[in-house]
Formats: C-alpha cells, structure tokens, sequence
C-alpha cells in the first residue's frame, strides 16, 4: 500500500437543501481531508474545480466565467487527475473523463422500480450508469442488503463492492418549545415522517392508515410530513390537503437543520414507511433523538435499524393502521424503544464511514 493518496472527489449532491446523498457527500468533504494518509484532495462539480465546495450550500452559487484559459487548466486538472488520483463519484456516476475510479452506489431503486421515478431521471441513469460502472475499480455501497443487490443484479464480483454504513451528523436536539409552537406544534403532541415526497417512500400509505385512526386521536397527535416536494406525487397531495381540511395532517416543506433536530426531539413517534432504501437517515436520526420508530420492512431499513424499530407492511393498511395506534397509547413500547433506537443510532459515525472510504481509495490506487 502506499504511503498517501491523492483523490479528485466529485460534489455534484451539494447544495442549499441537502438529501440525504448531499450529506454524505458533505461528510465526506469535510472528512476526508484530515485522514492521515490523503495527500491531496481536489473537488469538480461538472466541468468546474473549486477550492470551497461548501460555497455550494449558499443559495444562489454559480460558477466563475471562464475564457479559454481556464478551460485549458480544467482540461489540464482533468488529465492531471486520472493520472495520479483516485476519482470518487459520490453520487451513482464517474466523470466521463475518468478512465476509472470509485463509485458510490446507494441504492438500486431506478432499476428495481423505475416507475416510481421521473423518466428523465430513468433515462440519464440507463445513459450513465454503465459506463460509470464498467470504469470503477471500486464500488461503494450503505448497506449489506444492497451490496448483495449489486453483485446478484449487476454480474460483479463481491471483491469490487464494499458496504459502509453512513453515520449522523446532527447533535441530539431537545425539542424547542418557541420553534415548534411556530408551526402549531408541542412536544410529544405530533408523529412525524420526513422524507422527499416520492412514490417509493410510501407517504400515501401512511396518510390513509393515520385516517383509519380513532378522531380523537388523531386530532390530539397530527400527523407531521416535512420534506421537499419531490415528484409524480398529484394524487398524495391530494390525500395530504384533504387531512390538512380536517386538522390532522400538517404538511411542511424542507427544514432547516436547526428546525429538524427540534422536529425529531418533540416526536411522540417516528414513521418511515418506505419500501426500498439504500440507508435510510432519516430513521436512524429520529433514533439518535430518542424517538420511537416505525419503518417499512424493507431489508435495508431491517438491517440499519438493527431490531429497534418495528417494522410494517405499509401496503395493509389497516394492519399498519393498528401499529400505529398501539405504538402512540403503548408507553412502556415507547420507553425501550427510545433506549434500544438511541444505543442503535449511536453506533453509526460519520468518522468510521470516511476512514473505511479512504481505505477503499487506498485499494483502488494500488489498481
């Protein structure tokens, strides 16, 4: 193995409202620099190199106008890059310039269930996805079960997938009485669900079984969906404003991270219902807070969550209706919940993720 490494990492994911790919990749820009043994790390985004990639989280940002000058030292960056360092794609794709390097693969959802995301995406995923992947020397992954995915769908060896656990970043926030109050909120008063509105999340599923609830309540603990729009989600909308109508749902946009840790702390319960994740953040940090949790029984959001969530069917409807109700009155539930969730969470750091990553940079120099 040699003595350091050079990386030339793309931050693509970063912007003003991170996903959950953007927070990753923020980690490990912030990260990845004090590992010892990362001799250099150089950032791109597109075409363009940055000294700061946190310039990119300000709204607003766009990049220098360039002449031909430095599109020639963005060229002469690009050949400097592939012969001496290690490209990391973050987020699914290698630069086309790249003749090899790493990729991270979260999740297979757009060719598992290419119907619950926007055909444009479909179609860039079908045009990039296997060039980037012939070219990797490497393949990062969150999770064990999509690891598995990879090797079993794609044909490639277990040798060239890897599987690293995310972490939390967030500190665990007391929920603020004057912050929730803004948005009509107590703490213990809400369950709460955040996640990007798209089909595979399954939000829909879970409005109908909050419906099925007994009135009082429902009216006593709301229901609390924030996250950004997403998409193809017209006919969720509509379920969502008709429970606004009646004063059980709440509906809020992307969240500021000071907002979300006082969001997570004044859970009464956490629910994610999704049906396929590459990690699932959102649970595991409402777990860290010390919420009670609900996820999906995806193998994924199983195997993150590690025995400390209960686990649905979202699709029975009235099953999962059920849990809900027993998991918001079942006080001794939501004491070990809260203990177990903590413990689980905990074990999750961004630290341990960055230095199993820049492992894997070492490995794929020596290639």
């Amino acid at each position: 193995m040699t003595d350091s490494v050079r990386v030339a990492l793309s931050v693509d994911a970063l912007g003003p409202r991170l996903t959950g790919i953007g927070r990753y990749c923020l980690e490990l820009v912030r990260g990845v620099p004090a590992v010892p043994g990362v001799g250099d790390i150089r950032y791109f985004r597109g075409p363009h190199w940055l000294d700061d990639p946190e310039a990119l989280l300000a709204e607003g940002w766009a990049p220098a106008r360039r002449g031909w000058f430095g599109h020639w030292l963005d060229q002469r960056r690009n050949r400097r890059a592939m012969g001496t360092s290690v490209v990391h794609g973050p987020n699914f794709f290698l630069p086309d310039w790249a003749e090899h390097g790493v990729i991270t693969v979260h999740d297979l959802s757009v060719l598992l269930y290419p119907e619950t995301h926007p055909a444009e995406r479909v179609r860039d995923f079908e045009r990039r996805f296997k060039s980037s992947l012939d070219r990797a020397s490497a393949i990062i992954t969150d999770s064990e079960a999509v690891r598995s995915e990879i090797i079993a769908m794609l044909g490639v060896s277990g040798e060239r997938v890897k599987a690293i656990p995310l972490g939390v970043s967030m500190a665990a926030t007391r929920a603020d009485p004057q912050l929730l109050g803004q948005s009509g909120l107590v703490p213990g008063g809400y369950t709460l669900c955040v996640s990007t509105f798209e089909p595979r999340k399954r939000i829909d599923d879970l409005v109908r079984a909050y419906g099925l609830l007994d009135p009082a309540l429902r009216r006593a603990v709301p229901l609390v969906l924030a996250g950004a729009s997403g998409w193809r989600n017209d006919a969720l909308n509509s379920l969502i404003e008709a429970g606004v109508g009646e004063g059980w749902v709440k509906r809020l946009d992307f969240v500021s991270d000071q907002f979300l840790g006082s969001l997570y702390g004044g859970a009464r319960l956490f629910v994610y219902p999704s049906r396929y994740e590459g990690f699932g953040l959102p649970p595991i940090e409402a777990m860290f807070h010390g919420v009670p949790t609900i996820v999906g029984n995806a193998a994924t959001l199983v195997e993150v969550t590690k025995g400390a969530a209960r686990t649905v069917d979202a699709s029975d409807i009235e099953a999962f209706a059920t849990l809900l109700a027993a998991s918001l009155e079942d006080r001794a539930w939501q004491a070990v919940a809260a203990t177990a969730g903590r413990a689980v969470a905990e074990s999750y750091r961004w630290a341990d993720c960055v230095a199993a990553t820049v492992e894997v940079y070492f490995r794929a120099a020596q290639q």
